[in-house]
């Protein structure tokens, strides 16, 4: 797996350099792309037993997300778990939103890593940048009074635009990896085909995975996610999202931004 984060990193310094917002989906699309496969490739040889070192086992990692209270928390988990189920991962969220635990192998989980540390800050970078045009102040959403019930139409505020920008971003940034994805899962089939099936294989992976994640998990209930207002479809908040996330470029790095934490 380390050629393959080596050849990941590779695209994702290209990604970071270009200034052709076309090249730069293109990398992103690859970078998910050899991240499908390497996991299937490792998958595949679990079950063979003929990989070359120690058979891989589905672990658990903790990523803390931001300080208790940060309105930013509930974007960045969500962006996070959608990274990771692209990548065959499980997450469970801490009752405060301040941290998440990831269960899945240690490949898929370097992937998630990688991706999750460049787009978490493009995404509160891209939307700073939205939010200082000022386009948002003459937006509306429509939402229900809480005196009668009924619909109303409200003015956006800068938190309302922001979690608006925010929720194009991830589901659109979900919408890229999925591609990618499942693109690499028909290319590797396209290309084997007297092997067995990449779903049948990631489904075994996964299906190991989740009994992991049945034993070590301590988690009860559902994580309820954003409950405010805003919708991924609001105003130009929206679309200016939904933009940012279909020209974010990747970079290579080794750990969380530490700066993330400051986010508002």
């Amino acid at each position: 797996m380390s050629s393959a984060i080596e050849r990941i990193s590779a695209l994702l310094i290209k990604a970071e350099r270009t200034d052709n917002p076309h090249e730069a989906d293109a990398y992103l699309m690859k970078a998910q792309a050899l991240a499908t496969m390497a996991s299937i490739d490792i998958a595949a040889a679990r079950a063979r037993k003929l990989a070359d070192e120690k058979p891989t086992s589905p672990v658990t990692r903790t990523v803390s997300i931001g300080d208790k209270g940060k309105r930013a928390n509930t974007h960045l988990i969500s962006l996070f778990v959608a990274i990771a189920h692209n990548n065959f991962a499980i997450v469970d969220v801490a009752s405060d939103s301040t941290y998440v635990v990831a269960y899945g192998m240690p490949q898929d989980l370097d992937a998630t890593h990688t991706l999750f540390a460049s787009l978490s800050v493009q995404m509160a970078t891209s939307a700073q940048r939205y939010l200082e045009k000022n386009e948002w102040k003459s937006d509306t959403y429509r939402t229900r009074s809480r005196r009668t019930g009924l619909p109303v139409k409200k003015p956006f505020t800068r938190q309302t635009a922001r979690a608006a920008f925010y929720r194009a971003y991830v589901a659109r940034i979900d919408e890229r990896l999925q591609q990618a994805r499942d693109t690499a899962v028909r290319s590797r089939d396209e290309s084997r085909g007297n092997e067995p099936s990449a779903a049948l294989i990631l489904r075994e992976s996964e299906a190991e995975v989740r009994a992991f994640h049945r034993d070590n998990s301590d988690a009860r209930g559902r994580w309820g996610g954003y409950r405010g207002a805003a919708t991924g479809r609001s105003g130009s908040a929206a679309g200016a999202g939904r933009t940012a996330a279909s020209h974010a470029r990747l970079r290579s790095s080794d750990e969380l931004p530490k700066g993330r934490r400051a986010l508002p």
